[in-house]
């Protein structure tokens, strides 16, 4: 196949990359021809994709400029002016909610209740959450978050063992 003399390069690419099935179908190659004079092509209005803007010096993926941060805070020599806190004349701040009396009291209260009801676990259950939790604070009373954990066991164990023998005594009815 011989190709003429007057055809560009462009139409060299595009007659070698036509595909098979058009060379079998017999459809002439795919030419892509160039603007006619009367198509006006205004200069800096249109721009290919990804060209340089005006003022635009970094490819967006380029390396970022390392440039030391200076911060300013308050200066340490000079004395302040006035005082922007001061400290309460009532002492310490600090967390005064308590939660390990507060589970002490559930406790004592379920295992009162779990000596003659199995219906006091939940309140059990309600103990040994707050006793936990204030064993993990660091303001509580250990001693008296211990005891509020371990009284609060023995209420729930109590009050488990109410109902399993209540649903021992319903088997045995029915």
């Amino acid at each position: 196949m011989s190709e003429p003399q007057g055809r560009g390069a462009a139409d060299r690419t595009d007659a070698g990359a036509a595909s098979l099935s058009d060379r079998a179908a017999g459809l002439p190659p795919t030419r892509i021809e160039r603007p006619s004079g009367e198509v006006e092509n205004p200069a800096g209005a249109a721009r290919l994709p990804g060209a340089r803007r005006d003022g635009y010096t970094k490819m967006p993926t380029g390396p970022v400029g390392i440039e030391p941060i200076v911060a300013r805070g308050p200066e340490l020599d000079a004395p302040p002016s006035r005082a922007e806190w001061e400290p309460s004349a009532g002492g310490t701040p600090g967390d005064d909610a308590r939660l390990a009396p507060w589970a002490l009291l559930a406790a004592i209260a379920a295992l009162c209740a779990s000596f003659f009801v199995g219906w006091g676990i939940p309140l059990a259950v309600v103990a040994v959450i707050a006793a936990v939790m204030s064993l993990r604070r660091p303001v509580e009373s250990r001693m008296m978050a211990r005891w509020a954990l371990v009284l609060g066991l023995c209420a729930m164990v109590y009050s488990l063992g109410w109902l399993v023998w209540a649903g021992m005594q319903f088997e045995s009815w029915g």
